[in-house]
């Protein structure tokens, strides 16, 4: 009896390798194209450092003409929960991620090298390990977990490393015939790699990321085939890899050190071996020190926290591609208004060590992508939002018309507003410009001007003298400066500057008065579109209201 035998036993209705091998043909894309890919498992809420691989691994291949896909590995099937892919699917749309091909639902997907669900590949595994076994490079072990854990136990207590390898490789040395007696008699059992590595042997590997590394070789006779039938991901990350034709994998450093035994499985099945490139965690600081960002400490780790904040898609995204590069920040001040898709992202400018997480950054970058959106867009994405996390910002915007003209004060011109950074902020931002809600505020906070009988008198005066809602820009804050002169304050700030022990204040203190009655807010965008904005009607009910 030889290999070929114990093979055809287990594997009895595996194909031969070839036909997958023709099944799956190399992609037809231009040279230098990448092929990458994102291989969640669907066991809980995505990470923002796996949204960070996404953005890599997508506009990598987006900026050669290659293909990003979404290859979803549940063969861990304990740990996987109800919905997983699903979540996994609209993390990414919500994000504007969306993958090439791969899983679009539970149970659709797209691209013609599925299926994109290793629990749908079972027959795949099988004809790649029944060629290992076929060639002895793979063998079963009918070790029992009792055995194992006795296994274990000895290797600590002797203090040695612990493990499947050399003497303690107890299946690894049984003849074919002992092996097809025991299956023959029903003893159960799992498929092992028979690794040809030496522990006391270097392997030296060339990072995208990292530069060069060294490590000692895999000796570990790892589990390839579980007693289920399904593989570990190990096996069944070099045969989809091979036969999806990743050129790239693009993942976190904690798989730096399987890199070893990865090497050794695409050598042994005779696969071509893809580039590796291991991204740096997302780090946080923690009392001094820093540590990841964590899924079970930092509620900024979900990236659903970003949605329920109303943190635009685009803000976050461009965080995690300024983070990725050193060198985006110089560009996207070079280049405000381009496109992500312009930036040249390089896997070799990353930093070898973790990024620290800064949501100041994030808010920053996402009042500026805020700004630069239309009142239309503005309108859309809040919502949107507020449909599902704010009922009373949506009672605010269902005048759909009047809340377009509030969202359209200082935008779209050279120095938009900036006073927005997520849309859990908006509702703050516009209430008063209600008068429902302005009219209930008797909490007013003036500035330098605040006694009552002042302000009267200045409000009074406006009303009575200056107040025409038909005045162009220009000539309304001329009138402000005349009001403000024929109380006795400078008409020009520069003229407070030069002689302040003339007046009690200037022309700026009067249109804080003016600013505070109308809104209650010492800072708010331009006064003068508010006002028109408001009306006549709504100015006068708001002056009159403090003037009693």
């Amino acid at each position: 009896m030889n290999y070929k035998d114990l093979a055809d036993l287990i594997f009895p209705n595996a194909k031969p390798i070839l036909y997958y091998e023709e099944k799956y043909p190399e992609r037809k894309l231009e040279e230098g194209a990448i092929v990458t890919r994102f291989a969640p498992s669907p066991t809980g809420f995505v990470h923002l450092g796996s949204l960070y691989q996404v953005v890599i691994a997508r506009k990598m291949a987006k900026q050669t003409n290659g293909v990003f896909f979404l290859r979803v590995e549940d063969t861990d099937q304990k740990r996987e929960v109800e919905n997983g892919v699903t979540g996994i699917i609209n993390s990414l749309k919500d994000f504007g991620l969306t993958p090439d091909e791969g899983m679009t639902s539970e149970i659709e997907e797209i691209g013609d090298y599925g299926p994109y669900k290793q629990s749908l590949r079972k027959d795949i595994y099988q004809a790649y390990a029944k060629y290992l076994i076929e060639q002895g490079k793979a063998y079963p072990c009918f070790c029992s977990t009792e055995e194992l854990d006795e296994m274990r136990q000895k290797q600590e207590n002797a203090k040695i490393r612990p493990g499947y390898y050399g003497v303690w490789a107890h299946c690894r040395n049984l003849t074919v015939e002992e092996a097809i007696e025991k299956i023959k008699v029903g003893e159960p059992y799992i498929i092992r790699l028979k690794s040809p590595g030496r522990e006391d042997k270097k392997i030296r590997h060339h990072d995208i990321i990292k530069g060069n590394v060294e490590f000692p070789e895999n000796d570990q006779d790892i589990v390839i085939i579980k007693a289920d039938g399904l593989p570990t991901y190990h096996f069944a990350h070099a045969v989809d890899d091979h036969l999806m034709h990743t050129t790239h994998v693009i993942r976190g450093d904690e798989w730096l050190s399987s890199i070893p035994l990865h090497l050794q499985l695409f050598q042994m099945l005779g696969f071509k071996t893809p580039k590796y490139a291991h991204i740096s965690p997302i780090m946080k600081e923690d009392n001094g020190g820093k540590r990841k960002l964590s899924k079970r400490k930092d509620p900024e780790a979900a990236v659903s926290y970003y949605t329920e904040e109303g943190i635009p898609k685009e803000a976050v995204v461009e965080y995690l591609m300024n983070i990725a590069n050193s060198n985006f920040e110089s560009w996207r001040k070079a280049n405000p208004n381009a496109l992500l898709d312009d930036f040249d992202l390089q896997l070799n400018k990353m930093s070898v060590s973790g990024a620290l997480f800064d949501i100041i950054k994030i808010l920053d970058i996402s009042k500026n992508v805020i700004s630069k959106f239309t009142a239309e867009e503005v309108y859309n994405e809040a919502y949107n939002w507020a449909k599902t996390y704010d009922a009373e910002l949506l009672k605010l915007l269902d005048d759909k018309e009047y809340a377009l003209k509030i969202l359209g004060i200082e935008r779209g011109n050279a120095k938009p507003r900036k006073d927005i950074s997520k849309w859990s902020d908006l509702k703050n931002a516009i209430i008063y410009m209600y008068d429902e809600e302005f009219l209930n505020n008797n909490e007013l906070e003036y500035g330098k001007i605040n006694e009552h009988e002042e302000i009267k008198k200045i409000l009074k005066l406006y009303l009575q003298k200056y107040f025409d809602i038909n005045d162009e820009k220009q000539a309304w804050f001329d009138k402000i400066k005349d009001l403000s002169e024929e109380l006795g304050y400078a008409r020009e700030v520069k003229m407070f500057k030069q002689e302040p022990e003339k007046w009690p204040g200037h022309v700026g203190d009067v249109s804080t008065v003016l600013r505070v009655s109308l809104t209650g807010r010492q800072n708010t965008p331009d006064l003068y579109e508010i006002m028109q904005v408001l009306g006549k009607e709504s100015i006068e009910k708001r002056i009159r209201k403090i003037v009693k």
